[in-house]
């Protein structure tokens, strides 16, 4: 008798685990795999443009007495900004939006320290410069790939958690939908151009 339950305990399990695998939790593992790892992907991308604004600001202060105000604001930003760590497996608006919050203290920082360099023509002629400032906007375009590609990634997952049977038992398996990376509030206006 006690080994006819162990048995029917034994084959429920079984039953359960290929329950699962056949509607979709593999499939939700691996989404929530591919999401994390595009999450990595997005932090790389922020994180080249960490490493970039040193040598930045190291070419500017050697060729101009730039204003000094707007180097430690890049520098103070960048600080801040590799400060935000997020869980990629708690990735909520919230979060999403404190890491985008000190990303854009350094997009804001590197403007207008790229928007004086006008002023200083050794700075528009050196070559260490103008490559820097390529390699900044490549990765600022990277930044939007990498952005745009965590949403995708997100949408497929979060497609996968909320269809039709995994919905059912996904939050109780812990996958719960995820937050997207959204424009800033106000992005939708046209900026305003002042001379």
């Amino acid at each position: 008798m006690i080994q006819m339950k162990i048995l029917f305990r034994n084959l429920m399990f079984v039953g359960v685990l290929l329950f699962m695998s056949s509607c979709g939790y593999n499939g939700m593992v691996e989404l929530d795999e591919k999401v994390q790892g595009q999450w990595a992907d997005v932090e790389a991308a922020y994180q080249r443009r960490a490493d970039l604004i040193p040598n930045l600001v190291k070419t500017v202060k050697g060729l101009a007495d730039f204003e000094k105000s707007t180097l430690e604001a890049v520098v103070n930003a960048r600080a801040s900004a590799t400060k935000v760590e997020i869980d990629p497996s708690n990735l909520t608006a919230d979060n999403i939006k404190q890491f985008e919050a000190a990303q854009g203290k350094v997009s804001g920082a590197l403007s207008r320290l790229l928007l004086t360099f006008e002023r200083y023509p050794e700075l528009k002629a050196d070559r260490g410069f103008l490559e820097l400032q390529a390699q900044l906007e490549g990765t600022e375009n990277r930044i939007s790939v990498e952005r745009q590609k965590f949403n995708e990634t997100v949408e497929g997952y979060n497609s996968m958690v909320r269809s039709f049977p995994q919905m059912a038992y996904a939050g109780l398996l812990g996958f719960d939908k995820k937050a997207y990376f959204e424009s800033k509030e106000g992005a939708d206006e046209a900026p305003s151009v002042e001379f």
